[in-house]
């Protein structure tokens, strides 16, 4: 067995592929409510025989391949969940859910991954070690799935971890990575002023909620540029500002809400003690009071360095594959973060910028859509690096972030 012989095997279910992708695009589910997405995958490895246990940490899925062979075990993922969204790309396989849609490329990972285990499951008297399938449940959604699903259990005896996601502004044919910190840490705040209301034509006789409101979003937006070290990348966005009242009242309270993404801890710390300092100070000075939360989710993605120098050497093996480049870091945030604070491993981009489009549409948006030929490249991709780790040198020890 050869791992040109995978490639054919996948070359000729890519069709499989596309039409689960399709089936899953067509039934989307939002996060923690994937009962009948989570049913559908446990389906497919009984069909096809492999080991199969459900429920993992909620809804999660995890399948089993013992190789034929002595090796490692390693473990790859796809997440599964939907999102919030009504969609509006007007293809036959559009949602059949209003509201809900697949518009972060999540089917693809799912479609991905069942094939890839199928083939795998094919070939596994060939295969040395086993190999984990990981199916989580709600990543769109802090807490997440992973979370909940490695206390239940999904990375018992797992050695290494693979994911990838499939990235629609990325060019079909390229696969992009990076060591250490990929993807950022994701926070979110919510500030409730309570002023005191009254006339529009009697502003001294309030305290202007909006205004006081207005303030905090300006100085909030020094935090980063005079207060955060310029080597360090953060953001603060206030991302929402309520406070609704007829033309002629002035606010009585303001509600605002906003997202931290960091890639260095105790820059997180830091900004999440600088935001209550500064809405203290504030609220202080305009003699009125307040409350504040701030809500951590998930933790950077940090990539493990070998694993990552590993994955680079199997995607260049791949020969769809025009460009193995280095990504930028992305202020998007991902719990695969949990995985790998737990074992070595590491989280990539598999381009699936679709086709004749010059300026794809974002993820999370109501006419996003991928190449689905980036499905095969990432199969081929995740199958070499899960094939081949076996023959790496043993790297001792358990991640530390």
């Amino acid at each position: 067995m050869t791992i040109q012989d995978l490639y054919l095997k996948l070359e000729e279910a890519y069709d499989e592929m596309v039409s689960i992708r399709r089936y899953l695009h067509q039934h989307p589910e939002l996060s923690f409510q994937e009962v009948q997405t989570a049913k559908y995958i446990g389906d497919y490895y009984r069909k096809i025989g492999v080991e199969v246990k459900e429920n993992v940490g909620g809804n999660g899925v995890v399948a089993r391949i013992k190789g034929g062979l002595p090796g490692k075990t390693v473990a790859l993922r796809a997440d599964f969940d939907a999102l919030p969204i009504h969609e509006e790309t007007n293809v036959p396989y559009q949602s059949k859910v209003p509201g809900v849609m697949h518009a972060c490329g999540h089917d693809g990972h799912t479609a991905t991954l069942l094939v890839l285990a199928r083939i795998l499951n094919e070939m596994k008297d060939e295969l040395p070690g086993e190999y984990v399938m990981i199916h989580q449940h709600a990543e769109e959604y802090a807490p997440g799935g992973a979370i909940s699903m490695i206390k239940d259990g999904c990375l018992e005896g797992v050695d290494v971890i693979f994911g990838t996601h499939l990235w629609s502004p990325l060019e079909y044919g390229t696969v992009s990575y990076r060591k250490g910190p990929i993807m950022a840490a994701a926070d979110r705040f919510e500030i409730t002023i309570k002023g005191y209301g009254g006339h529009g034509a009697q502003p001294h006789k309030t305290k202007d909620a909006i205004v006081i409101g207005s303030q905090l979003v300006m100085s909030l937006q020094q935090i980063v540029s005079r207060r955060v070290d310029p080597i360090h990348s953060a953001v603060v966005t206030v991302a929402s500002f309520v406070a609704e009242n007829a033309f002629n009242v002035i606010a009585d309270s303001a509600k605002l809400s906003g997202t931290v993404r960091t890639f260095n801890e105790d820059v997180r710390d830091f900004i999440e003690e600088e935001i209550e300092r500064i809405v203290k100070g504030t609220c202080l000075t305009a003699g009125c009071e307040f409350s504040y939360e701030y809500h951590r989710g998930y933790p950077a993605v940090v990539n493990h360095e070998s694993e990552t120098d590993f994955l680079v050497t199997c995607a260049e093996k791949v020969t769809d594959i025009s460009e193995v480049a280095l990504a930028a870091p992305e202020m998007g945030g991902e719990d695969f973060a949990y995985y790998l604070q737990h074992v070595k491993g590491t989280f990539f981009f598999t381009g699936a910028k679709p086709e004749n489009v010059e300026t794809p549409y974002p993820h999370h948006h109501p006419k996003f859509n991928i190449n689905e030929k980036s499905m095969l490249i990432a199969a081929k991709t995740l199958g070499t690096a899960a094939i081949e780790y076996h023959t790496v040198p043993a790297m001792e020890g358990i991640a530390k972030i």
